[in-house]
């Protein structure tokens, strides 16, 4: 009997380690799992750990291993504060309690068939988090549904907030490019590099990448469109809510020096006499720490001048771009009175103030709150957006697509109003409502599948359109066509054009 057992328990580990997919990579060989028909790897490194004397360097390349190196589980997210629930967003749109550390930079790739013979297009995704969380284990950025379609889909973790943005005088002569800050965003490079140089052995196609990123993955993905350093890694982007052309109070437009003289002051105030002092204090002490660079600069490197002159000037990585917002992208607190509002109008645009208030206005207070909402999404978000999009086809050949999601998605307690909220569109936009726990309907599912073949069609084509699905009007700066995605998905003008130009005027 312990004969049979010890037989059978053999040929079944034979059939599991059968069933583990391997692949090759230039560093060592990874083994993986099946998921759905999906082979599945998580947690492979394409950076050495950014740890000791290597933090706040760019990403180093990573020591190759010999055995193969098992890949079935997420990483550490980036070093962040604990993830807790707060206002709309629940436990589904934030990364596991841990684990959490400086040692970070894995990504993880889902394919359909590694060993096809024709290469399937690739789609990077890149989280948001305000450049102060994320991380690729959330359950809404699951590659399952997407990989399904016949796409590769690959997620990459970067540091984030001082870990990754610290400027300083002493980083900057010793970096071999002369420049200092925007870690997290050259760990994003080192990801698309990587997925350039292995991501043919997963059944990708390098020359067919499309990246994507939803908030602060959005301003990234604005970021690398005007970056020298991302020519040729990608042909396609996607922005869900955010941009980075016009610096705005959320996103200030800092250059080296600016930076530099905040890290200065960081390592003052820690009582660090030099870089090497920092690098001595333990995680904890430095993201403990008040102060430091903790969002992308001007650098000199990653990004030569502004994101506005490279577009204006035709320099960016003029690639087809599909972008939008969420109709309650708000990031104010809640709405106060209309005599208060008016009044902060007023201390804030001076004589300007009539003109927004026509747009924006304050007739009572149940219209006062309307406007401040769609103030705060078009401030944060909207502008960005429309301005990205018109510059992009004044100076580039590629096409925009724009879209506004609207979908009022239930709560999950009934005492808070959510609506069309931030991130609200990233579990449909790769069908991963079912992650989810909201009382969703069969319009959700509906949309949700109508959404992730838009998504997978601009990966395959840089075209969302396919003879199944609703036509999606290229975006022009004339009739400023935008697919409406709710219950009845359709294109349509921007609804919020007018309030934009306005607000465009403010910024001149």
């Amino acid at each position: 009997m312990k004969l049979y057992f010890s037989v059978l328990s053999t040929f079944l580990c034979m059939i599991v380690f059968s069933q583990r997919p391997i692949i090759n990579t230039r560093s060592g060989k990874v083994a993986g799992y099946i998921e759905n028909k999906i082979e599945v790897f998580k947690g492979i490194p394409f950076a050495a750990p950014p740890i000791g004397a290597l933090r706040w360097k760019a990403p180093q390349p990573v020591t190759p291993w010999k055995d193969v190196k098992t890949c079935t589980s997420f990483s550490a997210s980036p070093m962040q504060a604990d993830p807790k629930p707060f206002m709309v967003w629940s436990k589904e749109y934030l990364i596991p309690g841990s684990p959490i550390s400086e040692d970070c930079l894995y990504l993880n790739v889902w394919t359909a068939n590694s060993k096809s013979k024709s290469k399937k297009p690739v789609f990077v995704y890149i989280y948001g988090g305000g450049f102060q969380s994320g991380g690729t284990a959330c359950p809404i950025y699951d590659g399952v549904a997407t990989a399904k379609k016949e796409v590769v889909f690959v997620s990459i973790n970067y540091r984030v907030g001082i870990f990754a943005f610290l400027a300083h005088p002493e980083l900057t002569k010793e970096a071999p490019y002369h420049s200092s800050g925007n870690y997290g965003l050259l760990d994003m490079i080192a990801g698309l590099k990587w997925v350039k140089e292995n991501i043919t052995a997963f059944g990708g196609d390098p020359d067919q990448v499309t990246i994507g990123g939803q908030s602060a993955g959005a301003f990234a993905v604005n970021f690398l469109c005007a970056s020298p350093l991302a020519k040729g890694l990608f042909r396609g982007a996607i922005a869900e809510s955010g941009g980075s052309i016009l610096a705005s109070s959320l996103r200030p437009s800092l250059k080296l020096a600016d930076g530099e003289k905040i890290g200065i002051k960081f390592a003052n105030d820690l009582h660090c006499a030099n870089i090497n002092a920092l690098r001595n204090k333990s995680s904890e002490e430095i993201f403990k720490a008040l102060g430091g660079l903790k969002s992308p600069i001007e650098d000199g490197y990653f990004l030569p001048t502004s994101i506005s002159e490279i577009y204006e000037t035709g320099k960016q990585n003029d690639v087809p771009l599909l972008m939008g917002w969420n109709q309650e992208d708000i990031v104010a607190g809640p709405p106060v009175s209309a005599s208060n509002y008016i009044a902060q109008i007023n201390k804030q645009y001076a004589e300007k103030a009539n003109q927004l208030l026509a747009a924006y206005p304050a007739t009572n207070d149940a219209i006062a709150a309307k406007s401040q909402k769609e103030l705060s999404r078009d401030q944060a978000f909207a502008i960005q957006e429309y301005v990205w999009s018109a510059t992009q086809l004044k100076t580039g050949k590629s096409p925009v697509y724009m879209y506004n999601f609207n979908r009022q998605l239930p709560g999950y307690t009934a005492e808070t109003e959510y609506g069309a909220f931030h991130t609200a569109e990233v579990a449909f936009a790769y069908n991963n409502l079912k992650f989810v726990e909201r009382p969703f309907t069969a319009v959700d599912h509906k949309l949700a599948s109508r959404m992730s073949n838009y998504w997978a069609n601009f990966i395959k084509t840089g075209n969302p359109n396919s003879k199944d699905l609703p036509v999606w009007n290229k975006y022009n700066t004339n009739e400023n066509w935008v697919m409406v995605l709710d219950e009845n998905a359709g294109s349509q003008p921007l609804p919020n054009k007018k309030q934009l130009e306005t607000l465009l005027q403010l910024y001149k």
